[in-house]
């Protein structure tokens, strides 16, 4: 049952926060995601097989990345910022709009309720966990952005040494306490407003 109760909240987690991507960066002038099908809302053209199941397992994975060609930006760096912003963005946008069904109370069904909680969670463990700034994730990109052309230069050249970081916190556990108290945070905040 808890896999029923985790797979719509996941999908809805993971399609938008892709889809979200793809939308901003055709907005901005780069047509890469739609030339490729991506802008859509079917999940199997965002979902990683390996990816979705070891985020069902072990409450970490990854879905395909929305391809983008930074080259057909006008503001390459800003508007790569806003690209990468935009998939945390959403996540926190539909964790919000769970809190506001929540609190309403206009579902009474135990399923449904279950359904929304772990809808929240992945939204809000999706939207900060992509905002750490490692690579491949959101946040590598927005730190990138962010930084001079010659460092910026360094920090893609050197990426690689961050992945083995990451792949390091998730390995030892140092991920989670990271992560849930973050979590928990914008959860309480969200739900005291």
């Amino acid at each position: 049952m808890e896999f029923v109760y985790s797979l719509p909240g996941l999908l809805v987690a993971i399609v938008f926060h892709e889809l979200a991507h793809g939308l901003t960066a055709y907005a901005l002038g780069d047509d890469t995601a739609k030339s490729e099908g991506r802008l859509t809302l079917n999940p199997l053209k965002h979902i990683d097989p390996i990816g979705f199941l070891a985020m069902l397992i072990f409450k970490f994975g990854w879905a395909k990345p929305v391809p983008i060609n930074p080259l057909n930006f006008k503001k390459r760096k800003r508007d790569t910022l806003l690209v990468s912003l935009a998939g945390p963005i959403s996540n926190f946008f539909l964790a919000i709009l769970v809190v506001i069904i929540l609190k309403s109370n206009i579902v009474r069904n135990y399923l449904l309720t279950q359904m929304l909680v772990i809808t929240l969670w992945y939204n809000i463990m999706l939207g900060i966990f992509n905002l750490l700034p490692f690579p491949p994730l959101d946040g590598s990109k927005i730190v990138a952005s962010l930084l001079p052309d010659r460092i910026e230069y360094f920090f893609y050249r050197y990426e690689r040494y961050f992945y083995i970081i990451l792949i390091l916190m998730i390995y030892t556990n140092m991920i989670d306490r990271i992560l849930s108290p973050m979590i928990y945070l914008v959860l309480n905040i969200l739900l005291a407003i």
